[in-house]
């Protein structure tokens, strides 16, 4: 029991030995760190540039200088922030720019009010790299375009879109340096892939931006997707076949009188479609002088009817002088 009773305290002394020389070696390694940090070091640094009252007619083109390299001279505290947060510069265009051309110029004679204004008195400025800063500029331009609808929507048999696709909004507007909004002439949404569709359609697309349109705003991102969607059924009718521009001071005899004519529309809108809705007409003028037939076209159907065909390719026709 005593043996036990002395190494335990024995182990007990020796752990704090070892916890007090790990204190001391923790505190040294601080002491170290602050006696390092509060000496003045020198190097240079690429400052990102952050530019501050730029005319709101213009805008800064993206393929403009953006970079400042400036050696400092300053204590180790201060090149810590720098590492930490990556830097920055301000450039006041009401101010410290001069417009030439299409471009606004910074030159290097401006930069060392940068020491007090920006870095403060514990900063050495020591040199500046480039001596002239270049921004490329140019006049705001906004265009309205079209949004067009890319899609790919199949449906179940015997369902349709009873009208056209809806698209929310239509057109957008561009806004941005004319050189670039100039070239955009529409907006295509991505593509909308759907399958054995028999429910209305309402859904968020997004558009297909141009790609790299840093320097470009779109005042929409996405456009809204609405369709009814109805059951649809096929019909046939007997429509009566009428001449145009039939040969003068002569008779023209043709047959069939009437073709059908096949219709697709949708279930609630079939019992009121007949047969005073489609119009079948033979055109004479576009008749060869050895040619024997008429070619019948569908020139009228009514705006409910999704599409229609008539049955027969051919009029027979003779002339009795």
């Amino acid at each position: 029991m005593r043996k036990k009773i002395k190494s335990d305290i024995s182990s007990s002394i020796k752990n704090r030995k070892i916890n007090v020389f790990f204190l001391f070696l923790f505190l040294a390694f601080i002491i170290l760190i602050f006696t390092k940090l509060s000496k003045e070091y020198t190097n240079t640094v690429a400052f990102n540039i952050n530019k501050s009252n730029v005319p709101q007619e213009s805008v800064i083109l993206n393929d403009s200088s953006a970079i400042l390299n400036i050696t400092l001279k300053t204590h180790g505290f201060k090149w810590l922030t720098y590492y930490f947060n990556k830097p920055k510069v301000t450039i006041d265009f009401a101010k410290d720019v001069i417009k030439i051309d299409s471009t606004f110029v910074w030159s290097k004679s401006k930069a060392y009010l940068l020491a007090s204004t920006q870095f403060g008195k514990q900063v050495e400025l020591l040199n500046i790299s480039p001596d002239t800063l270049v921004f490329r500029y140019d006049t705001n331009l906004v265009k309205k375009v079209p949004v067009v609808f890319n899609s790919n929507i199949k449906f179940s048999l015997g369902f349709d879109i009873a009208e056209q696709y809806e698209i929310t909004p239509d057109s957008i507007e561009v806004i941005g340096p004319h050189v670039l909004a100039s070239q955009v002439n529409n907006i295509e949404t991505e593509l909308v892939e759907m399958d054995n569709v028999k429910s209305d359609i309402n859904k968020i697309v997004k558009l297909n931006l141009p790609e790299n349109s840093n320097d470009l705003k779109f005042s929409n991102k996405t456009i809204n997707l609405t369709a009814n969607v109805e059951k649809f059924t096929e019909g046939t009718l007997k429509v009566p076949v009428s001449i145009k521009n039939g040969p003068n001071n002569k008779t023209l005899k043709y047959f069939p009188k009437t073709i059908n004519v096949v219709y697709y529309t949708s279930l609630k809108n079939f019992k009121a479609i007949g047969v005073k809705d489609f119009k079948v007409e033979c055109d004479f003028n576009k008749t060869t002088s050895n040619q024997s037939f008429l070619l019948p076209e569908l020139t009228k159907s009514p705006e409910t009817v999704k599409h229609a065909k008539i049955g027969q390719q051919q009029i027979e026709f003779i002339i009795i002088e």
